[in-house]
């Protein structure tokens, strides 16, 4: 394996001056250590420069961010990632401008996050770059954000709280996006839209069906609902849970647990039996039958040019969103209910939750921020894994511990026998 990138820089934030960039460039500027060595990136140069004055007001006493200016082209990108150790990119939509980002940092073995929920796209970026990168020793983990840190990072905690209690892997984790106050930005927008004008309904299935096709070793088929209520109108009660129905992010969250699964002792780490599903919590059944016929439809006209071009009229442009003033009383809460993988009428189940108060574009910047510090102190970890396409939950407690110190609350207990 070839040695990973070391340049003038710990980090450079590619698309800084876009929403989420900033919002992460505010994070590091106000909490990443103070020597920190790094860089903001972009196409223009005043613009960055501009952010810099406001980023100055922030933290004074801080070493401040240089100004890197790079086109999204390769000459340019090869010589900035060969500058930095890390490269946090927030160029969306990623399908369509990032690809030739991940590529150099995989060949010059750079380490990459990203706040992706782009499941074809990160497949595209498995199947082309991931023995490149393991090669290169480049650590890339897309999904580093709102999706799908919280749902990946809390499943890990589930395992691990069960392989200690219990001495046994998981059999069945059930997730829930308990609750959550936001809007969503221009960029999340535009890239639901564009993603149907680059990927055919058929790329879309495969990425996001819960066929394990981002695993490198399939696992368990899923059980189908035993009930026809759940199984053609999508709601099902769920212990500890409440009422539940299909979820707009299960298909990203699904592929990204999916692959740690895979990723992490070849399955056998989460277990062999281990299967995964996501869902939004509702008051009723009612509401959860109109949500899931709402999904089916939406994704449906979704599929509709004209469609698409309609919706594109009325979002947010790209890198702009809610203002952060407005963000303050925002939060998300998602909780999961994981049962051992026993031989035993009554196996041994755990509950955990993962909520944040705040803006979860803020949250996004927290993740990507902190992931960066988990990489650039922990060089035990950075060697054990090797490099490759990877996940948020391969960062492990490290990871766990610097963002609950910084704001999360991910908790988990084991339910009484």
């Amino acid at each position: 394996m070839a040695s990973v990138s070391t340049g003038k820089y710990d980090l450079i934030v590619l698309g800084a001056t876009g929403y989420t960039g900033k919002l992460t460039a505010e994070y590091i500027a106000a909490h990443l250590p103070t020597d920190l060595k790094w860089a903001v990136a972009g196409r223009s140069e005043p613009k960055l420069s501009g952010l810099i004055s406001e980023l100055r007001t922030l933290n004074p006493d801080r070493v401040q961010p240089d100004v890197e200016v790079a086109a999204l082209v390769p000459s340019e990108l090869d010589a900035l990632v060969r500058k930095t150790r890390i490269l946090i990119n927030t160029v969306g939509p990623y399908h369509l401008y990032s690809t030739p980002v991940v590529e150099a940092c995989a060949k010059s073995g750079t380490h990459y996050l990203d706040v992706t929920g782009e499941s074809p796209w990160v497949l595209d970026m498995i199947r082309k770059y991931h023995e490149t990168a393991r090669a290169t020793g480049a650590i890339i983990i897309p999904g580093v954000g709102i999706e799908s840190s919280p749902s990946d990072l809390l499943t890990w905690a589930l395992v691990d709280t069960i392989r200690k209690q219990c001495q046994t892997g998981i059999k069945e984790v059930i997730a829930s996006m308990h609750a959550i106050s936001t809007a969503p930005s221009g960029g999340s927008l535009a890239t639901i839209l564009s993603i149907f004008d680059s990927y055919s309904m058929k790329q879309v299935a495969d990425a996001m069906s819960g066929n394990w096709s981002s695993s490198p070793i399939k696992g368990r088929k899923p059980t189908p609902p035993s009930s026809l209520v759940s199984k053609f109108l999508g709601v099902r009660s769920v212990p500890h849970l409440g009422t539940v129905t299909t979820s707009p992010q299960a298909g990203t969250n699904v592929a990204v647990v999916q692959r740690s699964w895979g990723l992490l002792a070849g399955g056998n780490y989460y277990g062999p039996n281990f299967q995964y599903s996501e869902y939004v919590t509702v008051r009723n059944r009612f509401i959860g039958a109109l949500v899931h016929v709402a999904l089916a439809l939406g994704t449906i006209a979704l599929a509709l040019p004209p469609v698409r071009w309609l919706l594109k009229k009325l979002v947010y442009a790209l890198g702009q969103g809610v203002s952060k003033e407005k963000t303050v009383r925002d939060y998300v809460e998602f909780r999961a209910v994981a049962t051992a993988d026993q031989e035993s009428p009554n196996p041994r189940r755990a509950f955990g939750r993962c909520r944040y108060d705040g803006g979860i574009y803020y949250l996004t910047g927290l993740f990507l921020a902190e992931a960066a510090v988990v990489l650039l102190k922990d060089d035990g970890l950075v060697t054990r894994l090797g490099g490759g396409l990877l996940t948020p939950a391969m960062l492990g407690q490290h990871f766990i511990d610097r963002v609950t110190k910084a704001g999360l609350v991910l908790e988990t207990e084991m339910l009484p026998e």
